[in-house]
């Protein structure tokens, strides 16, 4: 769900930091919870100590906080900083610590916030790996967070919540199909001018039943546009930039068609198909000018149009993570020949 759908309150709710106002939940099992950064961790504590702390608070004997320390401190990567109080630790270290307090004391119920977004990106993977280690032995993880592909990797049950309440408790691809389709914006209306050419609307689309990007899927640009005079070879130049401006491609549309020829007041529409949108996750900018050569007419549109590209829920497109690769992406085919009387293994 979007940002305050009720996610954390929920988790709140059922880690009994929160007293719900009404009904219940019945919980069978110890519960570990990360929730946000800190929760469970007293400032003047060494990180030693407030593992045993947090230990003692989950219900677990002490002899088997003693057993995990060791292993505790090794996946956490703290061991410099373990005797040191955490008041001092980076909001990183906080989560490192936290995490792996929670992930390896063994309670059969294992609560885990959108927190993980503070540490880095080699951690973040190491986290989601001791998640489906945590899952194979048959625990239960109640998994928040807004990364489309860690969902549809670690999770068998989606719900989808929004203003306090489940809309949506399903399969995996349904509920993440209905939570993208709800925030991904199908169009925008622009009202840009520039002296010769008015955009009145873009829109960028996947094909298909869902409106939101993902790598490499069949994607429609389409722009509206309104001549403010006469113009014998309307045509339009579209480039896809980088968060930080960086410029990644730009397409000419007089390339492949002749200008349309309009008159003043008269609408039209430029549609760009995709065979295979060629970005990776993340977020870009799109940017239009109008061009006439007749007439020697070079309009930028002041206003740019945000793209968001996510992770894909299926197998095919899983390991595109924006944290590992770069912003585009390309459907290739690759065909590895061994050397003469060297076989491939």
């Amino acid at each position: 769900g979007r940002n305050g759908a009720g996610k954390s309150t929920f988790l709140r709710i059922l880690s009994r930091i929160t007293e719900p106002t009404s009904g219940y939940a019945d919980i069978h099992g110890a519960i570990g919870s990360l929730l946000e950064v800190g929760t469970g961790f007293h400032p003047e504590l060494t990180g030693r100590d407030n593992i045993f702390l947090n230990g003692s608070i989950l219900g677990m004997p002490m002899a088997q906080i003693r057993r995990r320390f060791d292993e505790i401190v090794a996946f956490s990567e703290i061991e410099r900083f373990i005797d040191t109080p955490v008041k001092k630790y980076s909001s990183g270290m906080y989560v490192r610590l936290a995490f792996a307090v929670a992930a390896h004391l063994d309670t059969e119920i294992l609560l885990v916030d959108e927190v993980l977004a503070v540490g880095d990106a080699a951690f973040q993977r190491k986290c989601l790996g001791k998640i489906q280690d945590v899952c194979s032995t048959g625990r239960t993880v109640l998994f928040v967070s807004h990364s489309m592909a860690a969902v549809a990797s670690l999770c068998t049950r989606a719900l989808y919540m929004s203003a306090g309440r489940v809309l949506i408790d399903s399969d995996v691809p349904t509920a993440i199909g209905a939570y993208l389709n709800d925030t991904m914006p199908s169009s925008v209306a622009f009202e840009s001018r520039t002296p010769n050419v008015e955009i009145a609307r873009i829109a960028m689309k996947a094909a298909g039943p869902g409106r939101y990007l993902v790598p490499l899927a069949p994607t429609t640009l389409a722009i509206d546009f309104v001549a403010r005079r006469a113009i014998p070879d309307l045509s339009f130049r579209i480039a896809i930039d980088s968060a930080d401006g960086t410029r990644l491609m730009a397409i000419d549309s007089w390339v492949s068609a002749t200008g349309a020829r309009c008159n003043a007041g008269d609408a039209g529409s430029l549609a760009v198909e995709f065979d295979a949108l060629p970005l990776n996750p993340g977020r870009y900018r799109l940017r239009v000018w109008a061009h006439s050569f007749l007439t020697d007419i070079w309009d930028e549109v002041p206003d740019v149009y945000p793209i968001e590209v996510y992770e894909a829920v299926t197998p095919l497109y899983r390991e595109f993570e924006p944290h590992t690769h770069g912003p585009l992406a390309a459907r290739v085919t690759v065909t590895t020949t061994a050397a003469a009387g060297v076989p491939l293994s």
